[in-house]
């Protein structure tokens, strides 16, 4: 525990106030898990009271913008900073208790201040968190069971109608989903089926906020039963349908696996990064739009084009920046051409697509890896070795390319000034040229000889419309 803690537990104590630690980090501490310096806490004290209780201790800054909630934030400087990472910093969020009151039509609620932290801990989510820790004894106040909870591996919501609970923050519902993901918990079967019966109520949260949920789970170490979970209790159809609507779709006729326990398996296999889930999620979105069976054989044609377009549509509704939109559209785009892949390619197609992918390339062939699921170990074996080698043949490309750049030996200036021509589209044709000789290897990047002589029998045959007449 940061000495702050105590220092300011210390001080609100020598000031005839109450202060607990709440929340995740009693959880985590009880659970045996790293716990970060970042810590919440609650008090009797207004937040008036509390900037002046903590005024003495010097912090680096303090945040009045939860006021009105009663939080007030405290920024300090962390003591374990490193010349690396000088600005460090511990951030507490000390909270009035607090009584909720929500209304049923109602995003936001209506705050009423108490004064009993019983009665703050019975507005919080689930009994796990429902706990708070005297930061001076270490003692635990755990009125609803929390740490019987924790032993059992369960997630229950506080008090004895999970419904308000749900009423009161309806994303309390993915927060229940993201806790069996992150701990490994099961959720508790009558607040299971609370969440089915509101899960409709999830339409009432804002796409960011469900985004963050939604990024937590893909986080966790096991994202497949957040994602489960999600789909199975109704969740999902109201943030993404598309989800579900991979269920009972199969690759194969009599194929006991389906695209969205495929997909699963994808998204487990990838590393813990958002690009590498939330592209894992989406590779294979538009099979159920694409579907055919032919004669027995099961396609789906443009799948990956179709899916790169959904992937768009959906990263816009949860509200992601543009860089990540595309970037996750370019990798489900691109992922079927990766998996193509036979060790016939030549250096120039094996190039063309490094250059394609672009900044996506690691993504894309860490994707391609995590998507062999077969049960086959023959089939793994095989697809595995494929993927291995790729990864060599652009790991030594990428080294070439880094020791003489892969560009058009000559650029517009020089092709304007060699053939004394005004700039138009026949410029960007013979670049265009040359660059892919380059990339398969027929021309040097640094050939400029060679590369005029080509540049000049292109010119010579290209249409009157797209060449330009001379500058004399």
């Amino acid at each position: 525990m940061p000495d702050i803690i105590l220092e300011i537990a210390q001080r609100f104590h020598a000031a005839k106030y109450s202060i607990h630690i709440v929340g995740g980090t009693v959880r985590d501490s009880l659970l045996g898990r790293t716990v970060t310096p970042d810590t919440d806490l609650t008090t009797d004290a207004t937040p008036d009271i509390i900037k002046d209780i903590i005024a003495p201790t010097h912090p680096r800054a303090v945040s009045s913008v939860g006021e009105r909630f009663g939080t007030v934030q405290i920024h300090y400087d962390d003591p374990t900073a490193s010349e690396s990472d000088p600005d460090k910093t511990i951030i507490l969020e000390i909270t009035t208790f607090r009584s909720e009151q929500y209304l049923s039509d109602s995003r936001k609620p209506d705050v009423v201040f108490g004064n009993n932290l019983e009665e703050d801990l019975l507005r919080r989510d689930f009994t796990i968190n429902a706990m708070a820790m005297d930061p001076l004894t270490g003692s635990i106040i755990d009125p609803f069971g929390g740490k019987i909870d924790l032993e059992a591996k369960i997630i229950r919501a506080v008090g004895n109608a999970p419904k308000e609970r749900f009423a009161e923050d309806p994303l309390r519902m993915l927060r229940a989903v993201r806790f069996a993901a992150q701990l490994g918990f099961t959720i508790e079967s009558s607040t299971a089926k609370a969440i089915q019966s509101e899960a409709h109520t999830l339409q009432k949260i804002s796409w960011e906020r469900i985004r963050d949920e939604m990024c937590k789970i893909l986080l966790s170490p096991r994202p497949a039963i957040g994602l489960r979970l999600a789909a199975e209790l109704g969740l999902a159809q109201y943030f993404m349908p598309e989800m579900i609507y991979l269920q009972g779709v199969h690759q194969r006729p009599g194929h006991s696996k389906d695209v969205f326990e495929h997909t699963m398996r994808v998204v487990q296999n990838s590393p813990a990064t958002l690009t590498s889930r939330w592209a894992a999620l989406l590779h294979d979105i538009a099979k159920p739009r694409t579907y055919s069976n032919e004669n027995g054989q099961v396609h789906f044609f443009g799948h990956e084009d179709i899916g790169a377009i959904m992937a768009k549509d959906i990263l816009r509704r949860l509200h992601f920046d543009k860089p990540f939109i595309e970037k996750i559209s370019k990798i489900v785009k691109m992922h079927m051409r990766v998996n193509a892949y036979i060790p016939d390619w030549t250096d120039g197609a094996v190039r063309r697509m490094m250059l394609d992918a672009g900044e996506a390339l690691p993504e894309l062939l860490t994707l391609s890896r995590a998507d062999i699921t077969s049960y086959r170990q023959d089939k793994i074996l095989r697809a595995s070795a494929l993927s291995a080698e790729l990864d060599e043949r652009c790991r030594k490309l990428r080294e070439e390319s880094e020791r003489v750049p892969i560009k058009s030996p000559l650029d517009g200036n020089e092709l304007m000034q060699i053939f004394s021509r005004q700039p138009g589209p026949w410029i960007k044709e013979i670049k265009e040229h040359l660059l892919s000789l380059v990339i398969d290897g027929a021309l040097a990047p640094d050939d400029k000889e060679e590369a005029q002589r080509i540049a000049d029998e292109l010119l010579h045959n290209l249409p009157q419309s797209k060449s330009t007449p001379n500058v004399n």
